[in-house]
């Protein structure tokens, strides 16, 4: 069983499906803690040809809490939010296409961060046709005060995964020689490039999935998730 771990992100670009995609079991990280830093409720989308930040406003509340201990603010206003993609893609060939998922996404009534995350995760990867099971970390039984590789073994463990495929950046995170020691395969997902028409150049690369299904067919949206990658 091929298996991968992640951090819940907001509508991330398209490796992150990609990730999904290549495995049967993923498990989302939600108790793990929240980063102001990071990106997992924020990203990028593209605005009159120049890559602009978008994000959720969190309630304001402890730095050492986990991302499943986080509230969306009370006055996140979606509409605006949704305004904020009409306004940059409306012109887009798949705008029609695609904005009824952002409807979906953006007006789910979950305040809770993580399951707001985690509800966008799952239906986008619908949309993609993409029938990985997808876990929620903190309900399998393992110990979770375990760290870095020795939590992601006892995840492997837990869930009877031969093999274990990370996003690239984790290269140096991981011993391939432990995991093998565990029978454990430790694979490494490299997206290839994908260059697509946008509104007009230069082509800006690596912004959310909302970009990618803006601007591409459907069906080849699909099939660069499923195949325009390597493993290594």
């Amino acid at each position: 069983m091929r298996l991968a771990i992640m951090q819940p992100y907001f509508l991330p670009y398209i490796g992150y499906y990609q990730l999904i995609a290549a495995v049967d079991t993923f498990v989302i990280y939600d108790n793990i803690k929240y980063t102001k830093k990071g990106w997992i409720n924020r990203n990028r989308m593209l605005l009159n040809g120049v890559d602009v930040m978008f994000s959720l406003p969190l309630k304001k509340d402890s730095d050492s809490l986990d991302v499943m201990q986080r509230q969306l603010a009370a006055d996140f206003d979606r509409s605006k939010l949704l305004n904020q993609f009409k306004g940059a893609y409306g012109r887009a060939p798949y705008f029609v296409q695609t904005f009824p998922l952002l409807e979906r996404i953006v007006r789910c009534e979950e305040n809770n961060l993580f399951r707001y995350i985690h509800h966008s995760i799952v239906e986008t990867c619908s949309h993609l046709d993409i029938a990985t099971k997808i876990c929620i970390s903190s309900d399998i039984a393992i110990d979770h005060n375990l760290k870095a590789q020795d939590k992601v073994l006892s995840l492997c463990r837990a869930l009877g995964a031969d093999t274990y495929i990370n996003a690239i950046g984790g290269v140096e995170l991981y011993d391939k020689g432990e995991f093998g020691t565990c029978g454990i395969d430790l694979k490494f997902i490299k997206a290839k490039p994908f260059e697509y028409e946008q509104l007009g150049p230069p082509f800006v690369p690596w912004l959310s999935i909302v970009d990618v299904l803006m601007f591409n067919p459907l069906d080849a949206v699909r099939a660069s998730i499923t195949s325009n990658y390597e493993l290594v």
